[in-house]
């Protein structure tokens, strides 16, 4: 550990968990720098936040030019012309033409908790039912509705009240592994606790993750939202999208609700928004939004203009760059090289499962029974074996599982460099038992 690393464990909080000790000194593309001088493959993206790469030029430029324009135009004081502008540029890719008014945070917590109020008060109802598996933050209110690992919440009690967990349809955990089944099977639970645990006429909101992130990320089966989408109907209740990870690109469409063509009622986005600008924002039909009176949202640095002005540029770049041709292509790539070391008589029998959509995928490990690799270690020994190759990539879920976050402009010499070090890594494991 250098000396600037052991300076930071000795004065940055430990309750921040962190995957090496490294100190990053700058980054390009799909690599990062440390102080060191170690160059290092990226597939973390910042937890899927630098989505067209570490510094992307035009996004650079774009907050270098804002800089000297206008930092902070805080906006309970006036309109800021680099917001309204993302606006204009948002409106056209929306999932449904009735997202059309729109609040702007920092963080995607901030974000799930402005969801939640403006559910709350345009329905005048309380209670939120998540999913279980599901990652919303880590913040008081998130705290209560985040169910993929209790590390986030355990010693913090008492949470946020009126929040109820369901399953989420996890495919592969499920008994038999039959997607219409598990499907069923999670409707039918929400039915159930719908007559049982919170009433329509007390439910504001249901919130999923369209794809689960930090539960394994997961995606849905085909009819899944849609029928979600159907019981929120029949009862007035809001259907909320979180897209915080799997929005602007990530999953091969600009949202990864258009894989489903399922209307939500609110959005939430981040992460990817601005490549690396902290700004987060909600989505939905003026009718609700109108709801609100002025005064009850807001925020100090909410919806920054240099964060603005980078995002304007972030979408400039997916029209320039055909962006999403790009994740296709790749996404095939990754994809290949996983399936490969699913068949391998070498590795084949360490997989459960390789899913995911676009460049959001996940790659589990164990392959006896449901449940079996839960707190399984092979996921963990194969990403400490990609650090020591030079790449970064992260676990996640309760079960055996790493996910490849990369950057969504990555080139095909760069994933087979990846996948040469996915794949030797994976080896290496398997020849140590």
């Amino acid at each position: 550990m250098s000396s600037l690393a052991q300076f930071g464990t000795n004065h940055i909080a430990k309750g921040i968990g962190r995957l090496t000790t490294h100190v990053l000194e700058r980054g390009s593309g799909s690599y990062v720098y440390t102080t060191e001088g170690k160059k290092l493959l990226d597939f973390t993206m910042g937890i899927g936040v630098t989505n067209l790469g570490h510094c992307h030029p035009k996004v650079t430029k774009a907050a270098q030019d804002q800089v000297g324009k206008l930092v902070h135009g805080q906006v309970n004081i006036a309109f800021q012309e680099p917001q309204l502008r993302l606006i204009e540029k948002l409106l056209p890719i929306m999932p449904d033409k009735s997202l059309d008014t729109f609040f702007f945070w920092n963080s995607g917590s901030e974000a799930v908790e402005a969801s939640v109020k403006l559910a709350r008060q345009a329905t005048g109802r309380q209670n939120i039912i998540v999913m279980q598996g599901s990652y919303h933050g880590r913040t008081m209110g998130t705290m209560a509705m985040t169910r993929s690992k209790t590390v986030y919440s355990a010693g913090f009690h008492p949470l946020m009240p009126g929040v109820y967990a369901s399953p989420f349809p996890y495919t592969h955990q499920f008994h038999n592994g039959n997607a219409q089944e598990c499907s069923d099977n999670a409707i039918k639970e929400l039915e159930i606790m719908l007559l049982t645990q919170t009433a329509p006429k007390d439910t504001a909101a249901i919130i999923i993750e369209t794809v689960l992130g930090e539960g394994g990320y997961v995606p849905p089966p085909p009819d899944f939202l849609k029928r979600v989408r159907e019981i929120c109907d029949k009862h007035d209740i809001l259907l909320i999208l979180d897209e915080v990870q799997s929005g602007f690109g990530r999953t091969g469409k600009m949202f990864a609700i258009e894989h489903y063509g399922v209307r939500p009622d609110v959005m939430v986005m981040a992460k990817g928004i601005a490549n690396g600008f902290p700004i987060s924002g909600i989505v939905s039909r003026k009718e609700l939004m109108d709801l609100q009176p002025p005064g009850s949202m807001g925020g100090t640095y909410a919806g920054n203009a240099v964060a603005c002005a980078a995002g304007l540029a972030v979408l400039d770049a997916f029209k320039e760059e055909k962006v999403l041709d790009n994740v296709a292509a790749r996404s095939k790539q990754l994809f290949d090289c996983l399936h490969g070391l699913q068949k391998s008589e070498k590795t084949g029998h360490l997989i459960g499962d390789v899913r995911g959509l676009g460049l959001m995928v996940a790659l589990e490990f164990g392959g006896g029974s449901k449940g079996d690799n839960i707190g399984g270690k092979i996921g963990s020994r194969v990403q400490n074996k990609c650090v020591e190759r030079g790449m970064l990539v992260l676990t996640t879920s309760i079960y055996d599982t790493l996910r490849f976050i990369p950057n969504l402009l990555i080139s095909e010499e760069e994933m087979s460099e990846a996948c040469e070090i996915i794949t030797e890594s994976v080896e290496e494991v398997a020849r140590e038992g």
